[in-house]
């Protein structure tokens, strides 16, 4: 069964930075692509970026372009969101998600991701 726990959330003060860390388990995820996606209160769920096991470039959204960097650990099974120059607008519950179909274009939409984590709030103050 596919787990994936996701850790590294807290309140930081505008500026700062985190690191988020998902440790997926479960089964072998090579050809997986795997996400990090957010929800703000009242919001709906977006994407944030994304990053294949086996290889590629990552991807971002718009917003979070030159401030996150999503990277992997594939001896480790862990992914991981480094988060910089925080904003108050980048708060919301951050979920790890695993897409199995790696090499699809829609590495933006939560429907293509089949696993989920629980999430883990990050609250920026301003």
């Amino acid at each position: 069964q596919v787990q994936l726990v996701e850790s590294g959330g807290g309140l930081v003060q505008a500026g700062g930075s985190l690191r988020l860390s998902c440790v997926a388990s479960g089964r072998t995820f090579s050809g997986y692509r795997m996400g990090w996606f957010r929800q703000a209160p009242g919001k709906e769920r977006e994407f944030v970026a994304a990053i294949r096991w086996t290889g590629g470039s990552p991807y971002y959204a718009d917003s979070v372009k030159g401030r996150f960097t999503i990277s992997r650990d594939n001896a480790k099974n862990t992914v991981y969101l480094q988060m910089n120059s925080l904003k108050p607008e980048d708060t919301a519950v951050y979920y790890c998600a695993a897409d199995p179909f790696g090499y699809s274009s829609s590495y933006y939409a939560t429907s293509r991701y089949n696993y989920w984590g629980q999430g883990t709030q990050v609250t920026v103050s301003s």
